[in-house]
């Protein structure tokens, strides 16, 4: 890797790991985005937002850039707030995890807080009201709006280029939609560089941008919770497929893919690589399946990691996690091979 100057030069060329192989030759592959910067992909329309504010003049020098955020955005604007002289107000919840909060505020931000201590509802609907109001009683401020920002999609477009550069093809692209930007961001430009894959998106159960009954849940980052809108970045044009995956599930697979294989992924993640694990074997012969893993475990030591915190939720499920590592057993790649002759 070249010598940088600069954090933000670090985005990007994140690894593919493959996860699962069938016996007729389906691969499910991970978009390893947890070697960003801040561990997560959301540094990559981050940049790509602020880059689109300065191009249209929207931020001076010493702007104010606001942000409703759940952490990764958060992280992501604090980094390129610190490297162009920016301000940065995060106006978040208490649903979001410590470690977010604490990083954000040690990069300078200045976080704002929509509840009180004690109240872990997600908030996403007031988190934005209160940024859009924020910003409009400034004139140096931004609101970035990142759900219905246009930048947002074409900030992933990169991983597309990075997908098409380590395999030959995608065949079905299915991802965690939170804004949205990841998976049709990746699609979008997929589609321009001659590869269709078929879109699978995967959020919550309890989140409303796929239809059905809303309620709370507690993977963080992604779906639309009961009460917020559903932002421009999530393209139904570009989506064949929608799915949802309840937090047991989810944080089911995170636990067991950290304890089989050492890999550390984030909730949302975990519910992304369930929904294909569960059908890997439905996937035509030979497909490649590529799941965008939008950060990493390390965040959720103290929720999706913690016995405790698991148990007082209900969401603690053994049966799940040995049900994940049965089918990681049984789709392994050469992993188990290579070792047996390594020794």
């Amino acid at each position: 890797m070249p010598l940088v100057t600069r954090v933000t030069d670090l985005i990007g060329r994140t690894p593919l790991f493959e996860l699962a192989t069938t016996a007729t030759g389906t691969r499910l592959l991970l978009k390893l985005e947890q070697f960003n910067p801040t561990g997560a992909a959301k540094i990559r329309m981050a940049r790509a937002m602020i880059d689109d504010a300065e191009r249209r003049g929207l931020l001076g020098d010493g702007g104010h850039i606001i942000e409703s955020t759940s952490g990764n955005t958060g992280l992501g604007l604090a980094v390129v707030a610190a490297e162009r002289g920016y301000r940065f107000t995060a106006v978040v919840d208490h649903h979001a995890c410590k470690d977010k909060l604490r990083a954000m505020r040690a990069m300078g931000a200045e976080l704002v807080f929509v509840a009180d201590d004690g109240d872990d509802n997600l908030a996403t609907s007031a988190r934005e009201d209160l940024a859009e109001a924020m910003a409009a009683g400034q004139s140096d401020a931004y609101f970035t709006e990142q759900h219905n920002n246009d930048a947002n999609a074409v900030g992933y477009y990169a991983v597309a280029e990075e997908l098409l550069e380590d395999v030959e093809r995608v065949d079905i692209l299915l991802s965690a939609v939170g804004t949205g930007g990841s998976l049709f961001g990746t699609a979008t430009r997929l589609r321009q560089l001659g590869c269709t894959p078929r879109v699978i998106g995967v959020e919550p159960v309890g989140s409303i941008a796929f239809g059905g009954p809303g309620g709370p849940y507690w993977q963080s980052g992604t779906g639309t919770p009961p009460g917020a809108t559903i932002g421009t970045a999530v393209d139904y044009s570009l989506l064949d497929e929608g799915v949802k995956v309840s937090d047991v599930a989810a944080f089911a697979t995170a636990r067991a893919v950290a304890a089989e294989l050492g890999l550390m992924i984030g909730g949302s993640a975990g519910g992304s690589v369930h929904a294909a694990l569960t059908r890997l074997e439905e996937f035509p012969p030979g497909s490649t399946v590529v799941t965008i893993v939008c950060d990493g475990g390390e965040k959720y030591l103290d929720t999706v990691f913690d016995d405790e915190w698991m148990r007082e939720r209900d969401l603690l499920d053994a049966a799940t996690e040995r049900d994940v590592r049965a089918m990681l057993d049984r789709y392994a790649p050469v992993r188990h091979a290579q070792l047996v002759e390594a020794r």
